[in-house]
């Protein structure tokens, strides 16, 4: 696949006067991605040609702008990083769309479903259309697919034994599990984690949205292995 050339500027996103203020005031609001494409169509089996007629008004970055959806997924999928993500999901944590969100702007191989097939995509914000998502009915099934890919399960919570995750080596083939929110990580994934890591925090909460813990442990991955930044 080719991007556009170096000289090729994409259609400046139009600016839109609907919406008002409280005081009534006319409001500009940014119209979403670019309008149909200007001048010749370029050339490539990676280009939509809907999308180049219409426009593209799609959560996308400019990169895959007027790209086919599934030239998007095989091109991320070459260059996926090689954590995976799990989410226990026994009580249709409204926080699974946003830690997916998450995953598809770190880059994950995978993110994993643990318990209830059916979780809430509105968080998501439609990025679980390039995201790999896995279904796993129990704990036991989740742990010996990690297990037969070799990846280190890596639990994210707070427990008596539990390590910062400031100072702890995340190996580079693991996956990361996540708690819902409230009771967090069960009996079950605790014990096959082959370490359980907390985040220090400085407030009055005793703990954060499971979300944000989501994040703050796939960027530590990232400052490890893509920018070879060394623990502590």
């Amino acid at each position: 696949m080719t991007d556009l050339p170096p000289d090729t500027a994409l259609p400046t996103p139009v600016e839109s006067p609907e919406g008002t203020t409280e005081e009534g005031e006319a409001e500009a609001k940014a119209e979403v991605g670019v309008g149909p494409w200007e001048g010749e169509w370029p050339v490539g089996e990676h280009w939509d040609p809907d999308l180049l007629r219409d426009g593209d008004r799609r959560n996308v970055v400019d990169q895959y702008r007027y790209w086919k959806h599934e030239a998007i997924v095989a091109d991320l999928d070459s260059k996926r990083h090689d954590f995976h993500i799990a989410i226990e999901n026994w009580q249709h944590d409204l926080n699974i769309g946003t830690v997916v969100r998450t995953a598809n702007a770190f880059l994950a191989k995978e993110v994993h479903i643990i318990g209830r097939r059916r979780w809430n995509r509105r968080g998501a914000m439609v990025t679980d259309r390039y995201q790999h998502v896995r279904h796993h009915p129990t704990v036991e099934d989740f742990v010996q697919w990690a297990e037969g890919e070799g990846l280190a399960v890596i639990g994210i919570d707070i427990f008596p034994d539990s390590v910062p995750l400031e100072t702890y080596d995340l190996p580079r083939n693991c996956v990361l599990v996540f708690g819902q929110e409230g009771p967090g990580l069960t009996p079950e994934v605790h014990d096959a984690a082959v370490a359980t890591l907390s985040i220090e925090q400085f407030g009055s909460t005793r703990s954060m949205n499971a979300a944000s813990a989501a994040a703050i442990a796939m960027h530590a991955w990232v400052r490890r292995h893509v920018f070879q930044q060394p623990v502590s």
